[in-house]
């Protein structure tokens, strides 16, 4: 079943504006501006990349290197509020988005709230189920969604948006729907998709067509590769974009056909994290600029 909502409203229209409007060109480096001319291409980093790159200041640090502005937190990243919007005027980012662990969302919403305000980010997203906290049956997967509908009932209210992140598991089909349409449809169209299409592929679907159940709701893909079968298995067996066997070429135009998603370079388990958000940053600038029509 397509999942899809009429009344998505995110800060991706306003870019979509603004982008149609002023002509889409590549993001340059930090500094490196052309008197206005340019503007930046949906583009972020994901912190768990870089989480063993020495400081946050470090992480950061990284993320500017490699010419992106824009970056998907890990929480709170173990820092607070003020110092957060510190580093991040330091090294010129933005916040589109934070990973918060669904039993922080259920025990601690208003200190959530509270922190991501201060920060200036708008987007929560649910990012992994461990083992026991996973559905085994579609009911168990509509509850689950319905809880979650309900958490982004109470985000709303503090005009705050809430995403949820898939992994294998939640490509597990019932009835022929998998578990994340059957939570998404009853989480309700506030809930919005942020598909990791590497997960995706290692379910053995194509990630490309299936990015076409979420129209309207589609808030992110994490821009992520899998390395050839029996490789880079130090690696947990991910890959560079582009440097692994993903169609991209294929996967978005899809994604950019269902929305205006953010582009999320992430690596679990990089052996060069820099080099991996280089070569990322690299690739999707050298190709959105071809794909993203706003």
């Amino acid at each position: 079943m397509t999942v899809t909502s009429n009344n998505l409203v995110h800060r991706h229209l306003l870019k979509g504006v603004l982008l149609s409007g002023m002509g889409l060109l590549c993001a340059s480096p930090a500094g490196a501006q052309d008197s206005g001319q340019e503007t930046a291409l949906p583009i972020a980093v994901q912190m768990y990349t870089l989480r063993h790159l020495g400081s946050l200041d470090d992480q950061f640090a990284a993320v500017e290197q490699a010419g992106v502005d824009a970056v998907e937190l890990v929480g709170d990243q173990d820092v607070s509020a003020e110092e957060m919007t510190t580093l991040l005027d330091k090294h010129g980012l933005e916040v589109i988005s934070s990973h918060v662990q669904l039993n922080k969302l259920r025990s601690d919403l208003d200190e959530v709230v509270a922190f991501h305000k201060a920060i200036g980010n708008d987007t929560i997203v649910i990012p992994y189920l461990e083992e026991e906290a996973r559905p085994t049956d579609k009911a168990g997967w509509q509850a689950l969604g319905e809880e979650i509908g309900e958490l982004a009932d109470d985000l709303a209210q503090q005009d705050l948006h809430l995403a949820y992140h898939n992994h294998d598991f939640e490509m597990q089909s019932y009835d022929g729907e998998t578990a994340l349409e059957i939570l998404l449809d009853a989480a309700g169209p506030e809930v919005m998709a942020e598909v990791d299409v590497a997960w995706v592929a290692r379910a053995g679907l194509d990630p490309a067509d299936y990015l076409a159940n979420f129209e309207d709701r589609l808030f992110a893909i994490h821009a992520k590769d899998n390395a050839p079968e029996g490789t880079a298995e130090d690696e947990k067996g991910f890959a560079a974009l582009d440097q692994g066997v993903l169609d991209w070429a294929a996967i978005l135009p899809a994604a950019e056909a269902e929305g205006n998603p953010w582009y999320i370079i992430e690596h679990d388990q990089p052996a060069d994290a820099q080099a991996v958000i280089e070569q990322g940053a690299s690739f999707l600038k050298s190709t959105l600029v071809d794909v993203v029509k706003r």
